[in-house]
């Protein structure tokens, strides 16, 4: 497959966490024409199922929400453009590995894991699948989580260190030439949930008589979420929200429509899920916008 100009690599943890932090910002580039490509590296199968009748999918029921997810997940793609998405070593090769509430309200490692799950995996081994993906496609621009996982989650933690490291083996000329030839990523990103703007969502919401959503949650007090002064980068890709929201619905096992996520939708709109915030983990900053943030992860290259 011929390379285009631009390409860009996201590396997630689950189906659903894509849409949530970088939905719009993969339909807007696949819309310039920018190769998207996406590497889930679990298929989410100890996820909640907020479905009741697909209740049986559950992992300590009769399970199956891996692959129901995996349907959900190509919906969502078609839903903002993206067609080259993959799961890290093909499906089912890493499990989900679960996760359990910390008293801060971050999340943590359950106190059982399934077999092959993600958070034990071998680092080398997930890794070399990574770097075979990276030489093959040669991304500019590589996105993943920062080192706490955005909020504890065990994968997510893991697939930050499998991209982290992943990117360093790719750029060594000596290492693994069988896995393509060597390739130095020239810039990578981590998510990033805007503290500031989260905190003054979850007001609002309040504000219009929602007590529900985000119950257990000080907006004065996150227990995660990037400062103003920790965030390089933002995509306002406000035009593309409504492709956002229909692939976050084609994840209904995992995001309700009358959950939180859209509540903060109904009172907030294009605002929230629009512009969405990247930390610039590798490279060099590009030129930035009157905020002082880049306004587009291929600034500078």
């Amino acid at each position: 497959m011929p390379l285009s100009d631009r390409r860009i690599l996201f590396v997630h943890a689950h189906p659903d966490d894509e849409v949530i932090n970088n939905g719009a910002t993969m339909a807007k580039y696949v819309t310039e024409g920018v190769q998207v490509t996406l590497v889930t590296c679990t298929a989410g199968e100890m996820g909640e199922v907020l479905v009741p009748d697909l209740e049986h999918l559950a992992f300590d029921k009769e399970g199956g929400l891996g692959e129901h997810r995996q349907g959900e997940l190509a919906d969502a793609m078609k839903a903002v453009g993206v067609t080259d998405h993959r799961f890290l070593g093909g499906f089912g090769r890493f499990h989900d590995s679960g996760m359990s509430w910390a008293d801060d309200g971050s999340a943590t490692a359950a106190e059982e894991t399934p077999d092959g799950a993600f958070w034990h995996a071998d680092l080398l081994v997930a890794s070399d699948l990574l770097v075979e993906i990276i030489r093959e496609l040669k991304p500019q621009i590589l996105v993943t989580y920062d080192q706490f996982g955005g909020y504890g989650h065990p994968d997510h933690i893991q697939a930050h260190r499998v991209a982290t490291y992943a990117m360093e083996l790719s750029a060594v000329r000596s290492y693994k030439p069988e896995l393509g030839e060597a390739w130095d990523v020239p810039k990578a990103y981590w998510v990033a949930m805007s503290r500031s703007q989260m905190s003054e969502g979850i007001k609002q919401v309040r504000a219009a008589g929602d007590e529900t959503s985000f119950a257990d949650w000080d907006p004065d007090n996150l227990p995660f979420g990037a400062t103003d002064e920790e965030l390089d980068a933002v995509v306002d890709a406000t035009e593309f929200v409504e492709a956002k929201m229909e692939a976050m619905k084609a994840h209904p096992t995992q995001i309700a429509l009358d959950g939180p996520f859209f509540a903060l939708s109904n009172n907030l709109g294009n605002q929230v899920w629009g512009k969405e915030f990247y930390r610039l983990a590798k490279g060099t900053l590009g030129p930035v916008g009157p905020d002082g943030l880049e306004e587009d992860l291929f600034a500078g290259l």
